[in-house]
């Protein structure tokens, strides 16, 4: 058995379930009667970013409301989406970007080390590109430390998943 244990604090967005969402509110603008010949839609590019388009400002609001129920629903929160400002577009219409998370920021990443020391819990963090690891000897203190970690105040939510693999993992979703 191993000496040590580990765990991941990650970020990743699970882009099925995105995918999934966008066409559930899709078919939902398509079918309500409020959006009855309306230009409002919703789509995902390529570089997973969702574009929102809509006739109006009240028109983008309904459409960002229906978007966000999907992502509830399909157990995405809504901390994993950044905003881009409102910007006209052709035909009188209003669009609206949004980014998908992937990946915990250097900020964030530094953050997280900090706290996890400041906790005076047994552990070690170190980051590895987008994630940390946190490693200790007993797995009492990594159980300590997701708990820590969850009563936190970080710009992403905090969901532990564990792996049948040696290292266990924290995931942000």
């Amino acid at each position: 058995m191993a000496k040590d244990y580990s765990f991941d604090v990650v970020c990743r967005t699970d882009l099925q379930e995105v995918n999934n969402a966008v066409n559930q509110a899709s078919k939902e603008i398509a079918t309500r009667y409020d959006f009855k010949g309306s230009k409002s839609k919703i789509s995902l590019t390529e570089e997973n970013e969702i574009v929102l388009i809509g006739d109006d400002d009240f028109k983008l609001k309904l459409v960002r409301e229906i978007l966000n129920g999907k992502l509830v629903k399909r157990g995405i929160s809504l901390k994993n989406i950044i905003e881009h400002k409102k910007e006209a577009a052709a035909g009188g219409t209003v669009r609206q970007g949004l980014e998908l998370k992937n990946g915990i920021s250097s900020e964030t990443a530094k953050k997280i080390v900090k706290l996890v020391k400041s906790s005076k819990i047994k552990v070690q963090a170190k980051i590895n590109s987008d994630e940390v690891r946190i490693s200790g000897r007993d797995k009492d203190n990594l159980q300590e430390c997701i708990s820590f970690l969850r009563e936190q105040d970080l710009d992403m939510p905090v969901r532990s998943r564990m792996v049948t693999v040696s290292p266990m993992r924290i995931g942000f979703s």
